[in-house]
């Protein structure tokens, strides 16, 4: 007998299903091969789950680079270089830092490539279309307010509607 988890139902929402948002994320002057997509997909009883795929990280072996790089969703889904306008975190309980809704898992890299795929229930989709996604050079640190210490812009990507944007 076939057991149904929520592992297999969201395996399988990853696998085969289509994004309810999109966005087409971009490295800024000094990281201009940075680019990927994080998408994002509703998942059954409420909730988002949340892939992002990212290249041309920086190379985690240089000076302060841990390989770890922190990712927001961001209040404004102007991504124009270097992305001053995209405004705080998106936070609308007005929330601490680590615990605004924008505030996501920081991204690992391997030879500049990350995939992360989590499960988040502090907003909706509907919710987030229009504001950016933002990749910071350093990780969060997941103490400092409001944003967490996480130093440059490197990556955005406005969230569009749909995966094509």
């Amino acid at each position: 007998m076939t057991q149904i988890t929520s592992e297999a139902i969201f395996s399988d929402i990853l696998a085969c299903g289509k994004p309810e948002a999109t966005a087409f994320v971009n490295g800024n002057e000094k990281n201009p091969r940075l680019n990927g997509t994080v998408k994002f997909f509703a998942a059954p009883c409420s909730g988002v789950l949340i892939k992002a795929q990212i290249f041309g990280l920086p190379d985690g072996s240089a000076p302060d680079s841990t390989g770890f790089f922190a990712m927001h969703i961001h209040e404004n889904g102007d991504c124009t270089p270097p992305f001053g306008q995209t405004g705080s975190h998106y936070n609308p309980t007005d929330a601490s830092h680590p615990n605004h809704a924008g505030d996501l898992l920081p991204l690992m890299a391997n030879q500049g490539y990350a995939f992360l795929a989590f499960y988040d229930t502090r907003f909706s989709i509907p919710e987030i279309i229009g504001k950016s996604v933002v990749i910071h050079r350093m990780a969060d640190d997941f103490t400092t307010q409001p944003a967490g210490g996480a130093g440059e812009k490197i990556g955005c990507g406005v969230i569009w509607g749909g995966e094509s944007g």
